[in-house]
């Protein structure tokens, strides 16, 4: 039987500190699968996949806003796509504007 992790299993396996992921549980990102009998957090063997998710999401810009409304999409939620088509395609319009900024700046120090 899958025992799962601790919260501080949980952050190891995940490379984040514990602090990370009671933020994400207080923005309503993620959840422990119950409580130990010493009421710790317990999470299940497929806890790991929605931390890096968020992890990966905030890295290519998203915001927690945003990665609420797409892990809300992958759990089955009423989310429609035209909202997640928009969230994606306003990152990519701010990507390419970075992206241009950061060439601009290229050549001027070249």
């Amino acid at each position: 039987m899958d025992q799962g992790y601790t919260i501080g299993g949980l952050a190891q396996a995940a490379g984040v500190p514990s602090s990370t992921i009671r933020f994400y549980e207080r923005r309503g990102l993620l959840s422990p699968a119950g409580r130990t009998r010493g009421n710790y957090r317990r999470y299940d063997g497929a806890g790991l996949d929605p931390l890096r998710f968020i992890k990966t999401a905030q890295a290519t810009g998203f915001s927690l806003n945003d990665i609420a409304v797409l892990l809300e999409l992958s759990e089955g939620g009423e989310v429609s796509c035209g909202k997640v088509q928009a969230l994606i395609e306003a990152r990519l319009s701010q990507l390419r504007q970075r992206l241009n900024e950061l060439k601009h700046v290229e050549q001027v120090l070249a």
